[in-house]
């Protein structure tokens, strides 16, 4: 938990590492990758898959133990579970004003597409209790 809180320190409530961690161990947890130095937790990657499109969340690596390689092997470790269920394309979000890390994913092979990012909160997080459920579904 600890690379999740220090290097998202601005992240919203609703991204607590330790709801966030217990959500994504409901839902494809062979997909959450934690790295262990001596038995300490250094960094940590989430992925997801819907079908369609992988996705990359919160890639973390303690401060002391960047640069040193972690976040590379992280993101091969999670690129290649990911391909193996068989994800054709993979997409991450950065904030447009981390230059740092942009340059981390573009050095990966990364390279930024023309999209407009949107979001919404769902249920009780997103002020609404019980999220309607649509006919035929």
């Amino acid at each position: 938990m600890g690379p999740l809180r220090v290097c998202f320190p601005n992240d919203p409530p609703w991204n607590d590492p330790h709801e966030v961690i217990r959500r994504k161990r409901l839902v494809q947890p062979e997909l959450f990758l934690v790295g262990l130095l001596d038995g300490t937790v250094v960094c940590t990657v989430i992925g997801g898959y819907d079908g369609f499109r992988g996705w990359v969340y919160h890639l973390a690596t303690a401060p002391e133990h960047q640069r040193e390689g972690f976040g590379r092997q992280m993101m091969s470790a999670i690129e290649s579970r990911l391909a193996d269920i068989g994800c054709p394309k993979l997409n991450l979000q950065v904030r447009a004003t981390n230059d740092a890390v942009v340059a981390f994913y573009e050095a990966l092979g990364y390279r930024a597409e023309d999209r407009v990012s949107l979001g919404k909160r769902l249920g009780a997080a997103g002020g609404r209790d019980h999220p309607a459920t649509p006919s035929g579904v």
